[in-house]
């Protein structure tokens, strides 16, 4: 594996994914602001949002399913590229047990989303 990391830099309201889309890497926020979004009856639900420091889109690695939501710079983000050739080198040094509770929880957190963003789409409707 190399020791050099990757990093992106995306300019405000650049989307960086699309749910739906397969994942090939995950991504650590060195700067900036990335805002996660799910459409939920045809519109835009923001679910959180991620900052330096924190990390992106390793579920889709995790559990080799499609992205589960948008990620989208809210403004100038400075981002480290986890290729997921470099995740799966961490992840199968794991104890066995530590990987079957990481796929439980990415479950878990895919289904709590869809509630979540669910809840938040129905009481998301403007008051007339």
């Amino acid at each position: 594996m190399s020791s050099v990391m990757n990093r992106k830099v995306y300019p405000a309201g650049t989307t960086i994914f699309n749910e739906g889309e397969v994942a090939s890497r995950a991504f650590l926020v060195e700067k900036g602001t990335v805002e996660i979004r799910k459409v939920i009856d045809g519109k835009p639900v923001i679910l959180g949002n991620v900052e330096r420091g924190g990390i992106f889109g390793e579920m889709a690695l995790i559990d080799n399913q499609p992205r589960m939501a948008t990620a989208v710079s809210k403004d100038e983000v400075s981002l480290v590229v986890i290729s997921e050739q470099m995740f799966e080198e961490k992840v199968s040094q794991a104890d066995p047990f530590i990987r079957a509770l990481l796929r439980i929880f990415v479950r878990n957190i895919r289904e709590g989303s869809k509630r979540a963003a669910a809840q938040a789409a129905s009481g998301s409707q403007p008051h007339s």
